[in-house]
């Protein structure tokens, strides 16, 4: 090997001393910076690298300018796209180094580890291994139990406690990667960690790894053909745990026989996009590291690593609105190599940087370090890999599909608005929606904030590594996200066990344009409606079905069919809740409550749906009909009470009880002779869910419920407690508030049951504060846009309407 001589393990060597071997930690910038440093001293005329091989013509791709670490090779079985594995890389990986250092250099590069064939048919019917994280590559496995981790041997773990050190990643950065790589013998380090690992292999054989018998025995066969073909002149970069292994001397017929009768299963493989948060060992990765980003940094900058990155977090820190200043750098970085001479560290390391941060430029709280952490010390790196790699025909639908609309995957948690009056946000909520139906999870639909609307939609957004597998597996489905969808849409259609299922289904195909599914969905709906006769199914189905009635509007879609679907429905709730209703217990009863709800806004729904197959009498009918089930709900003793509670709140909403008739009710289930326990059931029915303001409002109410708590017996209260706390424990802080002022007034000041409202709301002025109402006035015309000129006239027409209308709301801030 040119420019190389004497002998010894991963060190300097003659003609036929072997190979050089080179063993790192995975993801560790000092045995990166070192690979980089050996290579370019021994110049070997091949790179055998720790992998599995039929990625070997995956790696011209690494030189392609779009690709951008981090990547990682994914494997999955042909015939189960499930059954999956990733072979990680960071910019600051070694293997990734070598590589890189063989393209550049003109050099082959070649994988030697076992190959992914026999890696994905292995964990087949037995649990998966993780390998020790002293400087071995595993597959990032998918599909594998959680292995036994008192069974393993972690390496670094060893050679930390062994040297005194209570933490192996404090020990690693002190012995390597805040140390020179060798500049005098760029083949040192490599040397001794060959000698540490060699001692481990002695005492603790394969450390628990059993399988890597078989890896090591691939890899020295792969080794011994590199030096036939290169005369010897070859560079081996893996694991250093492999080291000692590969320098054993055994014979090819005793490796073979190791390898004989491996299971396989066709498997293709790729480069994908990977995060630094996927490299972090939280992620359940076996190979791990705790601290990415900060890694990443460490192999980046050119020099002065700590001023840099306390740069970098005053940076984030400032982006966050904290008041930091160069200063707080200049004595964070003071006060970071201080603590590393006071510990005896050759360099500030992740420890001291983080102790430093936390008491200058977060006056010692750990808020501003969990920032720092998820941000930098980890990171949302997301890698890029080239059109041109390898890919199912699904996923380069996705692409072309995500390049139409505009919307890049990203690893870091975003928030995506969507108005669906706009040509691009339909489609970008169509294609959100079918991932879904995909059960490729890219994106979650949360609640908009400052808008209820159905044209606009809100999306949680965040791409995860393991979705490139979702996307495998989706690929049976078909080659586009439509066709895709559509199949799986019909399959689980076919396949649902509960008619729910069924109606959730038909609002999905609806959000995700799925026309050709839709009748498919309809056909099974219809069935599994006339068989089902279990009234709880019937209203859990219904709100999910009238819901897709909206979209016919906002997407254009034809609902016809689920109108008359939706009808049909709703008179068999109507026909079968009342006997359903009856003699139920206390969870049941909660439970039913919940579908009267759902049943009620149901109804609302379908009522309001102009231009359906049902005309404006059938939805007034629906509306009649279900207000008499109120009715009757309302009146029958065998129905519980927190059931005719909320049946007597529905109808006075609806206008369809008075609040005479209302209080009338409540005062005879207030009366001393129902149960306590059967009162509290009904006022939790009648005022829970937001009924606070109805208790504010309404004074006779409120006094009903005052005299009847307070009469409740001793013995009797605290089993009446519990459900009076759950329900007062919903209203909001001012309304809680405004009761307890009322209260405190005392029951004088209260009408009864049967007396005439005063004049006014207690606890508020009889008229309009005109000077608080006034108080306002500046603010408003600022929102309004109101010139000088014209905000004298319009502050007292303003201020008028603020304290006719608002004055309540004056009284709450009061």
């Amino acid at each position: 090997m040119a420019g190389t001589e004497g002998s010894g393990g991963g060190g300097r060597r003659g003609p036929g001393a072997g190979p050089l071997l080179l063993g790192v930690r995975h993801h560790g910038p000092g045995s990166a910076r070192a690979v980089r440093a050996a290579l370019a001293a021994a110049r070997p005329k091949v790179v055998l690298i720790e992998g599995p091989p039929e990625a070997d013509a995956l790696i011209p791709l690494a030189a392609d300018e779009d690709m951008r670490p981090p990547v990682a090779l994914l494997a999955h079985a042909v015939d189960e796209p499930g059954r999956s594995a990733f072979w990680p890389l960071a910019e600051f990986s070694p293997e990734w180094v070598a590589i890189r250092w063989a393209l550049e250099h003109e050099v082959p590069a070649r994988f030697i580890d076992l190959p992914a064939i026999h890696t994905l048919a292995w964990g087949r019917d037995e649990p998966t291994e993780d390998e020790p994280t002293g400087g071995e590559q595993p597959p990032h496995r998918t599909d594998a139990p959680e292995p036994a981790p008192d069974l393993r041997v972690d390496p670094l773990a060893v050679l930390a406690e062994a040297a005194g050190y209570d933490d192996p990643e404090r020990w690693w950065e002190d012995v390597v990667e805040h140390r020179g790589v060798g500049e005098r013998d760029a083949f040192a380090p490599f040397t001794a960690l060959e000698e540490a690992m060699g001692a481990l292999r002695e005492t603790y054989g394969v450390g628990g790894h059993d399988r890597d018998l078989v890896r090591e025995a691939y890899m020295r066969l792969q080794v011994r053909a590199a030096q036939r073909e290169f005369e010897d002149d070859v560079a081996v970069v893996c694991g250093a745990w492999h080291v000692p292994a590969l320098r054993q001397k055994t014979s090819v017929a005793a490796d073979r026989a190791l390898l004989k009768g491996l299971p396989k299963v066709k498997a293709e493989l790729t480069w994908v996009p990977w995060t630094h948060r996927r490299l972090s060992r939280a992620s359940g990765y076996g190979a791990g590291i705790d601290s990415p980003g900060w890694y990443g940094h460490l192999f980046g900058a050119p020099d002065r690593p700590v001023e840099r990155w306390m740069t970098k977090v005053a940076g984030l820190l400032r982006e966050e609105d904290r008041i930091v200043s160069p200063a707080h750098v200049i004595e964070a970085v003071r006060l970071a190599e201080t603590l590393a001479v006071m510990r005896g560290r050759p360099l500030a390391g992740l420890g001291e940087t983080t102790d430093a941060v936390r008491a200058v430029m977060g006056d010692g709280s750990d808020v501003p370090l969990s920032l720092v952490h998820d941000r930098l010390v980890v990171g949302d790196v997301l890698g890029e890999v080239p059109p041109g790699a390898p890919a199912v025909p699904l996923q380069r639908d996705l692409d072309r599909s995500q390049r139409r609309l505009r919307i890049k995957p990203e690893a870091l948690e975003r928030e995506l608005e969507l108005d669906l009056r706009k040509e691009t946000d339909v489609g970008r909520s169509t294609l959100l929606h079918r991932l879904r139906l995909l059960r490729v999870e890219w994106g979650e639909p949360v609640a908009s904030r400052g808008s209820t609307g159905t044209f606009r939609e809100t999306w949680r957004l965040r791409w995860e590594p393991e979705l490139a597998v979702r996307v495998a597996e989706a690929g049976v489905w078909g080659t586009t996200v439509l066709a895709a969808a559509t199949a799986k849409a019909e399959a689980d259609a076919v396949g649902a066990r509960h008619l729910a299922d069924v109606t959730a289904l038909a609002e999905h195909c609806l959000l995700a344009e799925l026309p050709d599914a839709l009748p498919v969905v309809m056909k099974v709906l219809a069935d599994r409606a006339a068989l089902d006769t279990d009234v709880g199914h019937l209203a859990q189905a219904l709100p999910a079905l009238v819901r897709s009635l909206r979209y016919g509007d906002v997407r254009g879609t034809d609902t016809g069919a689920l109108t008359e679907v939706a009808a049909g429905l709703a008179e068999r709730v109507f026909v079968g809740l009342p006997p359903a209703c009856a003699a139920l217990d206390a969870d049941a009863a909660e439970e039913m409550r919940g579908h009267v709800d759902a049943v009620h806004g149901a109804v609302a729904l379908l009522g309001d749906a102009p231009g359906r197959d049902i005309p404006a009498a059938g939805h007034g009918a629906l509306r009649s009909r279900w207000r008499a089930v109120l009715r009757t709900l309302s009146a029958r003793d065998t129905v519980p009470g927190v059931i005719r509670g909320r049946a007597v709140r529905l109808l006075l909403d609806e206008g369809e009880l008075g609040a005479d008739e209302a209080a009338r009710l409540m005062g005879l289930v207030l009366s001393p002779g129902t149960p306590p326990a059967d009162a509290a059931a009904w006022v939790e029915g009648f005022v829970g869910g937001g009924g606070g303001l109805l208790l504010v409002h309404d004074e006779r109410l409120l006094g009903l419920v005052d005299a009847w708590l307070t009469g409740v017996p001793a013995e009797a209260f605290t089993d009446v407690l519990p459900l009076l706390r759950r329900t007062f424990s919903s209203y909001e802080p001012g309304v809680r508030r405004t009761l307890g002022e009322l209260v405190r007034r005392g029951p004088g000041k209260q009408a009864g049951a049967g007396a005439t409202a005063g004049v006014g709301i207690p606890g508020f002025g009889a008229e309009s504060d005109a000077g608080r109402a006034d108080a306002v006035v500046p603010v408003l015309r600022l929102l309004l846009g109101l010139d000088d000129m014209a905000g004298n006239a319009t502050g007292h027409v303003v201020g008028n309407a603020v304290g006719n209308s608002g004055n309540e709301l004056v009284g709450v801030a009061g």
